[in-house]
């Protein structure tokens, strides 16, 4: 059974990842920018940044046969310092055309600040400017509804951004609702044991339902599993779902969305 990891920081990882990644029937990921442990003190250090995920990550995954795609932001972590925000967000135009960049993301908010919300504005705009998928950053823990609400409020001021042209992450079982109504695509991002993991996952999909939902390993720098979206197709098989039905949430699902942008292409994604 083939699947698609539609948010994974690959970066974090090691090459081993993607060959235990590749004998799961991974066929292809996308790479959101992300904050990586530490806060970057130049633009320079985004560009250099970006060059890493439109050249070197997309050649260590084609060694397995999983095609790289990515998106590019500064990320709601950093976009409290204004002025770097500013430098970083001149900087991505000239990376949108590489064949693997998919759009804007991950943006969204981290502690909810007026800071944060006006650098997501601004990355909405440039989305919409040129036309790119989105994929949305939720903050954790308590700020998380509070946060998610705020984004779906941005988002739908710019009245062009096709709500289905936008994935908002880290959904968890007090916001997925909010997200789905809203008409966006809702994405579950699954811990060993923090946030949402593949048990919780599955209930989410039994109470709502498989339509503009997928699943994703996120395999950041913290403690995580890049193998996480395996452990929840096997918990779905496990209370009795079919493999259709995990075929589709973890395979055409994320392709269903990610195929809107026309560069998103994977020739061995059938099961």
């Amino acid at each position: 059974m083939n699947y698609i990891d539609p948010h994974i920081h690959m970066v974090s990882r090691t090459t081993d990842d993607y060959r235990r990644m590749a004998m799961a029937g991974c066929v292809a990921v996308t790479e959101p920018a992300f904050w990586a442990g530490f806060d970057r003190s130049s633009p320079q250090g985004f560009h250099d940044y970006f060059r890493q995920l439109t050249d070197y990550e997309p050649r260590r995954a084609a060694a397995f046969g999983i095609r790289h795609y990515c998106w590019l932001c500064i990320n709601p972590k950093e976009a409290q310092d204004m002025a770097l925000a500013k430098d970083v967000i001149a900087l991505i135009p000239q990376f949108l055309d590489e064949p693997n960049v998919l759009g804007i993301g991950e943006i969204g908010l981290n502690k909810n600040t007026k800071n944060e919300l006006a650098v997501l504005e601004q990355q909405i705009a440039l989305a919409d400017q040129h036309n790119r998928l989105i994929l949305v950053h939720t903050p954790h823990l308590e700020d998380k509804l509070k946060g998610t609400l705020l984004i779906i409020d941005a988002i739908k001021r710019n009245t062009r951004i096709d709500p289905a042209r936008v994935l908002i992450d880290h959904v968890e079982e007090h916001t997925v609702a909010a997200v789905l109504d809203a008409g966006f695509w809702a994405g579950m991002t699954l811990y060993p044991d923090s946030k949402c993991t593949p048990q919780r996952a599955v209930d989410i999909l039994e109470t709502y339902g498989h339509h503009r939902l997928v699943m994703n390993s996120a395999g950041d720098w913290g403690p995580s599993d890049p193998l996480s979206v395996p452990h929840a197709r096997l918990e779905m098989l496990t209370r009795g779902h079919t493999r259709d039905t995990v075929t589709q949430v973890t395979l055409h699902n994320p392709a269903t969305f990610l195929g809107q942008c026309d560069k998103f292409r994977f020739d061995s994604a059938t099961d």
